[in-house]
């Protein structure tokens, strides 16, 4: 999270989601056309802008909340805007709707666990050449993310109740409600039955250093009142926004020539930048365990609420909804917890553990962009 004190409101944190409702405004009153290119741009970059909106107005709220209620807050907001772009392809009923999000959650994970988690451990360990964290909130995280992921997108290729790598009706509710019950129940151990797993240990920061940001300040509760606000408008532009932007973008990768699933990938990139970036910035001020929290909550919450959501969605559409992922995806995924389980198994890292992390980040693009 940020660490400029929060006193007042960034302009552009009010202007992008007042800009994006408007162009909303007339695109459904038909003022202006919704295929028109320059319509589509402005509508793309206002989507970026309202993604970025709505993580800061996440982070101050996160803040006057405090550790680790605020990694939850960020990981839940993001992943409302992941929901929303997912389940604005599902709607169009467009070829590879179907495996959007399997792809969007793989993409996620692997992003999450490999592209964020690397930048952090490499940005940290050259200001910092080792960095610690509490090992039972990360392994318990980690013990969470595996679970998840292999449930939710290895299974399905071996059961036998409905054809492909998919759930049957019965089977995708119960591994829905399986996924949101172990989502709740590391909440409550998050902020609850042990709470202090998750804190940054105190005085790790080197005061002296000049390229660490103070300590933010808690915003005050009219700015955390303003924020709430414009998070919510936020997000309704994003999901609205991400409606209108669904079509195009689909005919925008195939016109690239690239894979279907790269729509997951695209997806994935765009919730999770913001955050990213914020994991990035704590592991820099040697505030790792903020990072772990961050990185690691959003991929939970990326399977544990959107898994259900869009289980739903299939269900109340009659869509068949794909989730296991292919044999190439499983063996990157196998890698991924493998390595993922030496790295946050020792307390400590370095920058040799970040180098293996974004190694296997730059193999997933590779195979998304070229199966």
């Amino acid at each position: 999270m940020s660490g400029h004190s929060h006193d007042s409101i960034p302009t552009w944190t009010w202007v992008a989601p007042v800009l994006a409702a408007g162009l909303l405004a007339l695109k459904f009153t038909s003022i202006v056309p919704s295929d028109a290119t320059l319509v589509l741009v402005l509508a793309a970059a206002l989507l970026g802008s309202a993604v970025f909106a709505a993580v800061h107005h996440a982070e101050v709220l996160a803040l006057k909340l405090g550790e680790p209620f605020g990694s939850i807050l960020l990981a839940v907001a993001v992943t409302v805007i992941e929901v929303a772009l997912i389940v604005s392809i599902m709607l169009t009923s467009a070829p590879g709707s179907d495996v959007v999000a399997r792809d969007t959650v793989f993409a996620a994970v692997m992003i999450v666990l490999n592209g964020v988690a690397g930048l952090c451990l490499i940005m940290g360990g050259r200001r910092h050449f080792e960095q610690t964290f509490q090992l039972q909130g990360a392994s318990s995280a980690l013990a969470v993310l595996g679970t998840l992921a292999t449930l939710a997108l290895i299974l399905p290729n071996y059961t036998l109740a409905a054809s492909g790598p998919s759930f049957s009706n019965l089977q995708v509710v119960f591994v829905g409600m399986a996924a949101l019950v172990l989502w709740g129940v590391f909440v409550f151990v998050q902020t609850v039955k042990h709470r202090d797993y998750f804190l940054d240990t105190p005085a790790e920061a080197d005061p002296t250093d000049e390229d660490v940001e103070a300590s933010p300040e808690k915003p005050s509760g009219r700015i955390a009142l303003f924020s709430l606000g414009l998070l919510l408008v936020s997000l309704v532009a994003v999901v609205l926004l991400a409606k209108v932007l669904s079509y195009p973008l689909d005919k925008g990768i195939a016109a690239a020539g690239l894979p279907q699933a790269f729509v997951g990938v695209i997806i994935a990139a765009i919730v999770l930048l913001p955050e990213g970036m914020a994991a990035a910035k704590s592991a820099v001020r040697n505030q790792l365990q903020n990072s772990i929290n961050l990185a690691l909550g959003s991929a939970i919450a990326s399977i544990g609420l959107t898994i259900p959501t869009v289980a739903i969605v299939s269900l109340v559409l009659k869509q068949n909804l794909v989730l296991g992922v292919s044999p190439t995806n499983i063996t990157l995924l196998v890698l991924t917890l493998f390595v993922s389980t030496l790295t946050l198994g020792t307390g400590r890292t370095t920058v040799l553990q970040g180098a293996i992390h974004l190694v296997i980040f730059a193999v997933f693009l590779l195979v998304s962009a070229v199966p």
